[in-house]
């Protein structure tokens, strides 16, 4: 089920976009494919970015909740949820995308494992429609024609470490991938001055004193921004180079798209500061002007000279 359901529409998409692409190089087939699953994914993707721009928003709220409380974690957690129900925050909302990503990662990884083990794969794993196109039919001729190279410059089948030797074009991959994912993640972390280390917490707390659960969670978030990245090293520098490139390519596109959301917070919370507020006595929106900006016929109109000549016909009358 999982292979039909996952592993085939995956492997069968990255196909149909080789088979379409001028040149026929997997390689670059492999990087559209990849950009075009973070597209599909923007939506989860977008929404998870949003959680994550409200927990940057409420960090000096968390403080004020961690003063107030003093080590109380019921008081604390209630106070929490509370302020979560209030900004509209869902704790695991972050997760989604993550755990999407997942079956999609495994799916292709077993998808191109099958043309690694052998490239006649590329014909009996795809489905009709693709086999009857046609630079599918002349690899079905002959599948010495298929190229599993990144522009002739990196075999994907080879990883970057095999048997002791070392293969640096898909090492350098590696390494990319790793890095993207290092500066993706330190992207979305709340920027806190005052926030220690895991290890100076710990240290604290073996002395007797108790520790803050919020600070720690803190601390360990920001770990992961070393964690993942040693991770992405240990798993994929021993499988083929395809899954460095997928990972590294949707890392940049990951970071991209991380650029643009924060981007936009930024220029919403100028407009939000901006916008017109509504007076307690009239109900009416104001909005503040600066005079140097205002044109004279907009000075002249609003002025309240109307006023002025009644009041002397008044007078005159009397």
């Amino acid at each position: 089920m999982f292979t039909t359901l996952i592993v085939q529409p995956i492997f069968n998409l990255l196909v149909f976009i080789y088979a379409l692409l001028p040149g026929h190089n997997f390689g670059l087939a492999l990087i559209i494919f990849t950009i075009v699953i973070r597209l599909l994914l923007w939506p989860l993707v977008k929404r998870q970015l949003h959680q994550t721009k409200l927990m940057r928003k409420i960090q000096p709220e968390l403080k004020r909740i961690q003063q107030e409380t003093k080590g109380d974690r019921q008081k604390q957690s209630m106070m929490l949820m509370e302020l979560y129900k209030e900004k509209g925050i869902n704790p695991l909302g972050a997760l989604g995308p993550v755990f999407l990503q997942l079956p999609i990662l495994f799916g292709l990884y077993l998808g191109l494992q099958r043309i690694v083990n052998d490239n006649n794969e590329l014909i009996n794993f795809s489905y009709s429609f693709i086999q009857n196109l046609p630079w599918m039919r002349h690899l079905a001729e002959n599948i010495q024609y298929f190229d599993s190279t990144l522009f002739g410059l990196v075999d994907l089948t080879r990883p970057a470490l095999s048997s002791g030797n070392v293969y640096w074009p898909a090492l350098l991959i590696v390494l990319g991938s790793a890095v993207i994912q290092f500066f993706t993640s330190r992207q979305l972390l709340p920027k806190d001055k005052d926030a220690r280390s895991l290890r100076a917490i710990m240290k604290e707390a073996g002395s007797g004193k108790q520790a803050d659960q919020s600070e720690v969670n803190a601390a360990v978030g920001r770990s992961t921004q070393y964690l993942l990245p040693a991770l992405i090293i240990l798993f994929t520098i021993h499988l083929p180079s395809l899954l460095g490139l997928y990972w590294l390519v949707g890392g940049l596109v990951a970071f991209i798209q991380q650029a643009i959301v924060l981007r936009d917070d930024e220029t919403e919370m100028e407009q939000l500061a901006a916008a017109p507020v509504k007076t307690k006595k009239t109900g009416k929106k104001n909005t503040i002007k600066d005079a140097s900006t205002t044109p004279e016929a907009e000075m002249v109109a609003t002025s309240p000279a109307p006023k002025k000549k009644k009041a002397t016909k008044k007078k005159r009358r009397k």
